[in-house]
């Protein structure tokens, strides 16, 4: 098992760097060239910038049994689909139980945003924010030990 993070825009690595070391779970880190990231115990992979080149990257780099974290649903689905875990950076895990309606309301909120051109404000990230991922994290670690 290795835990595989899609990088770009997920404000939880540290948290995730942390767990890994603790439990000594391999950590891998995709993210693409624009975006720096430094971490002294992971494996970083830096790709082109692309249009879904890291989330592909870290799909190859995936098999069964593995966590990926992200929040993408295509790439949940994709891992979900290899038979690993993956989990949001709020805390909350894709299934395949969920993961069907998921895809099904970013398709209709991809219209939305189209044909309206109306985006919503991303609620600003708290403290309680890492503190529920980082507890879901350490189950899902938890579970699978």
């Amino acid at each position: 098992m290795k835990i595989l993070v899609d990088a770009d825009g997920c404000p939880v690595k540290g948290i995730i760097s942390k767990v890994a070391k603790e439990y000594g779970i391999e950590l891998v880190i995709v993210k693409s060239i624009c975006h720096e990231v430094q971490d002294d115990y992971a494996k970083v992979i830096t790709v082109d910038a692309g249009r879904d080149m890291a989330d592909i990257v870290l799909i190859n780099h995936t098999v069964k049994g593995d966590i990926v974290v992200t929040q993408d649903y295509g790439v949940a689905a994709l891992a979900l689909g290899k038979g690993s875990m993956a989990i949001n950076q709020q805390g909350w895990l894709y299934t395949n139980e969920n993961i069907d309606g998921l895809l099904m309301k970013r398709h209709i909120n991809q219209e939305i945003r189209r044909k309206h051109k109306k985006y919503t404000k991303i609620p600003k990230r708290t403290k309680e924010d890492d503190k529920r991922f980082e507890e879901q994290f350490r189950q899902l670690i938890i579970s699978k030990l």
